[in-house]
């Protein structure tokens, strides 16, 4: 059986993610700090529903405390390694930049330390759409330059990516850096928009919609990006690049975007909850946030000619499946 280490295991991508390796026969080793950014509660019930299988081993401890990471390579020698853990949010990251510090840099520089201990086949660590930035060139690219973060947040995950890449290439480390676009399904998290709409609508509350509406994100859902990752274990960053690779001339290392390849306006789908709920919500029509972008859209290319999967699950299945889990979980 082999065996991977997820962080972040109860985070929303997190228990999807472990959930789908557990289906497919691996031993799963998750550790989670179960930190109270938002309801622990759901993270309990994600963590719960993993527990049920007894390939599922639970870690609770921050990644960036000293020797957690190591003393777990060390007993489990996990042959891919997943990172998904992260303080994340863009909006957050303006009130409490500290604490993306300890947990996006300093903790993924405790999970390199580890790695560089006791070497995985395959790592892949979390990336985001915000590295691209200011950038307006679209659809986003992996070999387009990313230089221009407009949010802590992103510049914590643009670092991760260089300094996943320094140990790739000092350690021989093979590494797969993944950018997502807008991840949304069911037990997503509260902070997010999908969420805060679906949450208002139900309760007949008006919602706060940025910049007036007008704009797009590459609206991604969670099994098919879980279903990307999966299949990126077994495309191990070498010496044959394939067709528009971003893959690192000195080192092991490539990024990929995960994405739908469709950039949607928001309004579209605001008006796909509105269906999948029956009601028409109330729109408050709001200024554009301070470290938010305009648009999102992967080129998804990259991760077609790496695994011959693309995304498809469309925003009106997709959003149905989320409203269908909230009024499940909630019991509205």
């Amino acid at each position: 059986m082999r065996t991977a280490l997820v962080t972040g295991s109860a985070g929303f991508i997190g228990y999807h993610l472990c959930a789908r390796l557990l289906a497919d026969g691996w031993k799963v080793v998750g550790i989670d700090a179960m930190t109270d950014y938002y309801e622990v509660a759901l993270k309990d019930a994600r963590l719960a529903m993993l527990m049920e299988s007894e390939a599922f081993t639970p870690v609770q401890a921050r990644i960036e405390t000293p020797g957690v990471l190591h003393d777990l390579f060390k007993a489990h020698r996990p042959e891919a390694v997943i990172h998904l853990a992260a303080q994340a949010g863009v909006r957050y990251s303006i009130e409490n930049p500290e604490s993306y510090v300890e947990a996006n840099l300093i903790g993924t520089f405790r999970l390199l330390e580890a790695m560089r201990a006791f070497p995985p086949a395959h790592s892949l660590l979390a990336s985001t759409s915000s590295a691209y930035g200011a950038n307006t060139e679209m659809p986003y690219v992996e070999t387009m330059k990313t230089d221009h973060q407009v949010s802590f947040y992103a510049a914590t995950k643009k670092a991760n990516e260089s300094m996943a890449h320094s140990y790739a290439h000092l350690y021989d480390l093979p590494t797969t850096m993944f950018r997502f676009f807008t991840v949304y399904g069911p037990w997503g998290r509260p902070d997010m928009a999908p969420h805060k709409f679906t949450k208002a609508i139900l309760e007949g509350r008006p919602i706060d919609v940025y910049n007036h509406g007008e704009m797009s994100r590459d609206f991604t859902y969670v099994t098919d990006l879980v279903d990307g990752i999966v299949r990126l274990i077994e495309a191990v960053p070498g010496d044959d690049p394939v067709e528009g690779d971003s893959l690192s001339p000195v080192a092991p290392y490539r990024v990929v975007n995960i994405g739908n390849s469709e950039s949607v306006p928001l309004m579209d789908f605001i008006g796909a909850i509105e269906t999948a709920t029956g009601i028409t919500a109330e729109k408050n029509m709001m200024e554009m946030q301070p470290g938010d972008v305009h648009a999102t859209w992967a080129d998804a290319s990259l991760l077609q000619h790496l695994t011959q999967y693309k995304p498809r699950t469309q925003v009106p299945e997709g959003v149905a499946h989320f409203v269908a889990w909230y009024r499940d979980y909630y019991i509205i």
